[in-house]
């Protein structure tokens, strides 16, 4: 090492030897001017010829300047030693003997064929001369390229032209438009998704952000919003294009926003916000209600409130309304028209909901089903029938389906393990001998145990009860009729439950989502980067949502991300029966009022589960979701 040319082991301070080498480059700066001037040529070999020699690595042998394209001459990093030089990928290629000589190594050990071993040793005799620095690194590249080329053609064996095309596209395609999937090494670009799962969870506030900014969603013209509130009242959609450039400009686009924010309520009560009720006693407190105390008052506002449900029934099942919620202040009530969702018949999902309301509902004769405990009864017996054989798994096998033909109107398949009968329990005891000794429990006790399993589900998303076809209307009149939906006490006494449909109807009132665009800076690696942000806050419809994203598509160019925040006990209104049959396209839906492309989301099957969807992200005009 300290032979080397140009190496000094002793140790000196960086200050120290940024000095020295001013003086040194200015010097030798000098003399080669003048010698330049005077027509001598310095020999690149010799080390005595400091003044045109540059050491562009040091330590290492010394270059020409003449090869050199800058004019200037490079000093000598005072901070580089041997062993960081050969770190490098680059540098590693090129090692250097104790006559300052460099040979190229290659660092990819594989097997290669006579003609390559040739090819390798002509180019290494090549490489022994000393060549300049661009070259070196040009050749650097080139080995790695080709091994890197090699590797790709060890991967995709079968076709090379997937993987070059595929990287052709990347290249073309910006680093924050490529989406996760597509840059993933040695993969293939995914299909494009046009559409995220249909979630049927109402939410509370939406916050979309995105590269571009939002100044078409905000401050609208007054032409332009009763454009769209007409558009709204009347049915009509107008045609967007895939990509709009000016989206600050486009009337269509605006009104059509305005389009998409609108929601119809009933009652409305400036003062008062009636979404959500379940568990918002404290936006309720300290509200006038002058209702409360006055039971004239309340009977007049339960009256209203049953002919806007009637209206909203007989409009659902004219297939004019696609769908309404009833939002109370202990459960909430989703009503969906046939061929949503997969079904072909009306549908109402109720929750959460307990074993009082649960008896209420048999008492009126409403049939209905829980689709949790249904699913978890079906896995359960699957499983069961999966760990036997031969007659015997055909013997559990029937028995599981004779308890589930015996409770399939109950609410809990596990209470079939849970019949107390007083006699058959304790007749064991009076064969033996000792009924007389032993104290029996009482009824209370016996009874508390038969209904344990069905009171725990009370309050839970296994709670969820389904109800169907013909049974919906008598729910409808059963909600009319129940004295227990409104409640007696609280902030919220005397107060009917919230209606929310995307359509007009009977004794409701036109309300408008709120929306806000704030420009904010995000922070990026070490940078900050500008982003544009749209909040967008309310009861926010499922047909709402998926309008709104609609538009956000062709507005902001196929990139944005949408953070969803849902009503909690909404959540589980994703799940479907185990009946349920996907026979939803010979039901006519083109005059609910809703667009068509939303309709054919809301028809397909929801595939959630009791889980919903949290985030959206569009990349490249491609979804992808998170629940």
């Amino acid at each position: 090492m300290s032979q080397q040319a140009g190496y000094s082991p002793s140790f000196k301070r960086p200050a120290d030897i940024l000095r020295m080498r001013r003086k040194r480059a200015r010097s030798e700066a000098s003399v080669g001017r003048s010698s330049s001037g005077q027509g001598s040529t310095a020999s690149p070999g010799r080390g005595g010829s400091s003044s045109g020699c540059v050491r562009p690595f040091s330590p290492g042998p010394l270059f020409s300047t003449q090869s050199r394209s800058a004019g200037g001459v490079k000093r000598r990093n005072p901070f580089a030693n041997i062993e960081n030089t050969y770190n490098s990928p680059k540098k590693r290629l090129v090692i250097y003997n104790d006559e300052g000589d460099a040979a190229v190594l290659d660092s990819v050990p594989f097997k290669k064929s006579p003609e390559k071993m040739e090819e390798k040793e002509t180019s290494a005799k090549k490489e022994m001369q000393v060549l300049p620095l661009s070259e070196m690194l040009a050749e650097a590249e080139r080995q790695e390229n080709q091994v890197i080329s090699s590797k790709k053609r060890l991967t995709f064996s079968e076709d090379d032209s997937l993987f070059d095309e595929e990287e052709e596209e990347q290249e073309r395609t910006p680093l924050h438009k490529q989406s996760p999937q597509a840059s993933a090494p040695g993969s293939i670009a995914p299909p494009v998704c046009t559409e995220y799962p249909t979630d049927w969870s109402l939410k509370t506030r939406l916050l979309f952000t995105s590269p571009l900014p939002f100044s078409w969603a905000e401050h609208p013209k007054a032409q332009e919003e009763a454009k769209g509130l007409t558009q709204h009242c009347r049915a009509q959609h107008s045609t967007l294009p895939l990509r709009i450039q000016d989206a600050k400009s486009c009337t269509e686009l605006r009104a059509a926003f305005q389009q998409s924010l609108v929601y119809w309520q009933h009652p409305s009560l400036p003062w008062l916000s009636l979404f959500p009720r379940i568990n918002a006693e404290k936006s309720f407190t300290g509200k006038s209600a002058p209702w409360a105390h006055d039971t004239a008052l309340q009977q007049s506002l339960m009256s209203e409130w049953s002919v806007s449900l009637s209206s909203l029934y007989s409009l659902l099942k004219a297939k004019l309304c696609p769908y309404f919620y009833l939002c109370s202040y202990q459960f909430t009530v989703l009503f969906r028209a046939a061929g949503l969702n997969g079904s072909s018949s009306i549908t109402a999902l109720l929750s959460p909901s307990t074993r009082g309301l649960r008896e209420a509902m048999k008492a009126a004769g409403i049939e209905f089903t829980l689709p949790l405990v249904e699913e978890r009864r079906k896995s359960r017996d699957q499983h069961t029938s999966a760990s036997h054989q031969g007659g015997e798994d055909k013997e559990e096998t029937d028995s599981s389906e004779w308890k589930r033909s015996e409770n399939s109107q109950g609410e809990d398949g596990d209470d079939d393990n849970n019949d107390y009968d007083e006699d058959g329990e304790f007749s064991w005891l009076k064969e033996m001998g000792v009924h007389d000794k032993i104290k029996k429990p009482d009824s209370i006790t016996i009874q508390l145990r038969k209904e344990h399993k069905s009171v725990s589900l009370d309050h839970k998303p296994e709670s969820q009860v389904r109800v169907e076809g013909p049974h919906t209307f008598t729910l409808i009149n059963f909600l009319i009729n129940c004295k227990s939906l409104v409640a007696a006490a609280g902030s919220q006494a005397g107060l009917p439950p919230t209606l929310l449909a995307p359509t007009p109807f009977r004794g409701a009132t036109m309300h408008t989502l709120k929306a806000r665009s704030v420009n904010v800076k995000t922070q990026v690696r070490s940078a900050f980067q500008d982003v544009s942000s749209l909040e967008v806050s309310g009861p926010i419809l499922p047909s709402a949502l998926h309008a709104i994203t609609g538009l956000l598509r062709p507005a902001q160019r196929g990139s944005f991300s949408a953070a969803l925040y849902t009503h909690a006990p909404t959540a589980v209104m994703n799940t479907r029966s185990v009946k349920e049959q996907v026979d939803s396209n010979s039901v006519d839906l083109s005059a609910c009022g809703l667009q068509p492309p939303t309709v054919q989301q809301l028809q397909r099957p929801s595939t959630l589960g009791k889980t919903a969807l949290r985030q959206i992200h569009m990349t490249n005009y491609s979804y992808t979701w998170k629940n």
